[in-house]
């Protein structure tokens, strides 16, 4: 199997090993705190930590690293070893100024974010928000790892990683959380243990690649600064991106007590399939597209990215159509259980149909941001990501008031679909390339065949009906995956997920 191959498997194996801790994480959560204001209260307080590392770490700081430093990996490994360095000694100095500034500044941002909670909600907010603020600076360091880690095409050490944060915050909600008077404070110091651990992971495998530390500071290493003007334009689009997330939880605080949490809950199951697969095949196309595109290979370049298009769609299709169909009956086996109620299931299975709506939209842009960030291109997904999130802000302030929460998912549904669709226009427009997109018998066979997969699903859930939620789902996911795969030959879909990936190596 070429390399490709395998890093693509390697990543979505670890990824879905992190994913199912995920989802485990979030069960012992609605076990423990259901759909109520404490769990409301923590989400709002993890959200400025969080916004912080998709976008000083995760996201800015990975996605205008990797470029460069992979350039200096093919041309001057010396060099690159260099810029490594430096990096993580001047995150050493600013880091621990950004986690002083989030631990003093509280008080100021917390009630600006969670307007609609009683003052005595906010102060817990906010005294929640200090426990858990220094997680940035742990988090950030592990993700300058994963950058350097995945620039030398090691991937399963970065995809693995996060599994440890999910069992630190499954720790903190089971067993910190007896040792205070309010349990809820277990899940913050969860976020630090888990922090921690996705970091400490992390660095055996940074050494084993050949990292090696030195004092150097000032002056700032040429690459760094290469990094930091293209980080600029990403910094801009990933805070236009939070200000959905943003708009949506301060809207949300003043709905029904759990329209946050709805929301969290909803989102878990709607990042799944992105996480496995979206994020997988762009995670490993990354650095290859940069080599092809640095390299002048414009025909690989397409060939690599028409072939991750491919993946995406025979993966996303049909687990859009499985969400929307299997959607309540998977909240209720996965969270109904003491303080989650089933008026909580009926509000994020809505939620979560509502979601869907961009489901292909947002795996669209997970690849097609990517594919502009290997050509140097950083400036274009940030004009179209502000398009969205004015799409997204204008629906969530027309549709709150009729809707409720389900108005909110709706105007993120729609945002990514108009996202996604922008992004692969521009990137034709921009490149010129025109081989990227599959064909249009690719596209309607794999429509056709999660058409029939549904036919499955349904005729599963409707006509044997079973007692235990457990035997249901499970019934209906292999039934369906079943009649996918017997669909997709049908119809002489010959591309087989393992074929297809291994055909993106060719």
């Amino acid at each position: 199997m070429k390399r490709f191959a395998r890093d693509v498997l390697i990543i979505a194996a670890a990824t879905a090993a992190s994913r199912v801790f995920g989802l485990f994480r979030d069960v012992v959560i609605a076990d423990r705190f259901g759909a109520g204001p404490a769990y409301d209260s923590y989400l709002i307080a993890f959200y400025i930590p969080h916004f912080l590392r998709r976008l000083l770490g995760e996201g800015a700081l990975a996605l205008s690293f990797i470029p460069v430093y992979t350039g200096y990996l093919q041309t001057n490994r010396e060099e690159a070893k260099k810029m490594a360095s430096n990096a993580f000694n001047l995150a050493l100095i600013a880091f621990p100024f950004i986690v002083a500034g989030g631990i003093l500044l509280a008080p100021y941002f917390v009630p600006f974010l969670a307007s609609g909670f009683s003052p005595d909600q906010q102060q817990l907010t906010i005294e929640l928000t200090r426990v858990i603020f220094p997680f940035i600076g742990i988090i950030g360091f592990a993700a300058l790892i994963m950058g350097i880690l995945k620039s030398r095409k090691s991937f399963f050490a970065p995809s693995f990683a996060p599994v440890f944060f999910n069992l630190g915050v499954i720790v903190g909600a089971i067993y910190v959380g007896r040792f205070f008077a309010r349990p809820v404070f277990g899940l913050a110091v969860g976020v630090l243990i888990g922090g921690f651990g996705q970091l400490v992971f992390q660095v055996p495998y940074l050494r084993r690649n050949g990292f090696v530390w030195s004092g150097n500071v000032f002056p700032v290493h040429p690459g760094i600064k290469r990094a930091a003007r293209m980080m600029l334009p990403v910094v801009i689009g990933l805070i236009a991106m939070q200000v959905n997330v943003l708009v949506d939880n301060k809207l949300a605080s003043h709905l029904t007590a759990g329209s946050v949490s709805a929301l969290q809950y909803a989102n878990r199951l709607f990042q799944l399939p992105l996480g496995l697969f979206a994020v997988a095949i762009s995670s490993a196309i990354l650095p290859r597209l940069s080599e092809k595109w640095v390299g002048g290979d414009r025909d690989g370049f397409s060939s690599m990215l028409n072939r991750g298009v491919k993946f995406s769609l025979l993966i996303i299709c049909p687990a859009t159509l499985g969400l929307f169909l299997l959607g309540k009956p998977v909240i209720k086996l996965l969270f109904e259980h003491r303080n989650f109620l089933p008026s909580d299931t009926l509000m994020t299975a809505h939620v979560l149909d509502l979601y869907l709506i961009g489901l292909i939209g947002y795996s669209f842009v997970t690849l097609f941001t990517r594919a502009f960030y290997s050509t140097k291109d950083t400036k274009t997904p940030v004009i179209i990501g502000v398009i969205a999130v004015g799409v997204n802000v204008a629906l969530d302030l027309l549709l709150v008031g009729p809707m409720e929460v389900g108005g909110l998912a709706l105007a993120t549904g729609v945002s990514g679909l108009v996202n996604g669709v922008l992004l692969f226009v521009a990137f034709r427009f921009k490149t010129g390339l025109k081989e990227f997109f599959p064909d249009v018998k690719f596209v309607g066979k794999v429509l056709l065949a999660a058409v029939m997969m549904g036919l499955a699903v349904v005729g599963v859930r409707d006509f044997f009906p079973v007692e235990n939620e457990f035997l249901l789902v499970a019934g209906t996911i292999l039934a369906g995956l079943l009649a996918y795969i017997l669909a997709s030959l049908a119809v002489g879909l010959k591309e087989t997920f393992i074929e297809e990936i291994v055909r993106i190596g060719d």
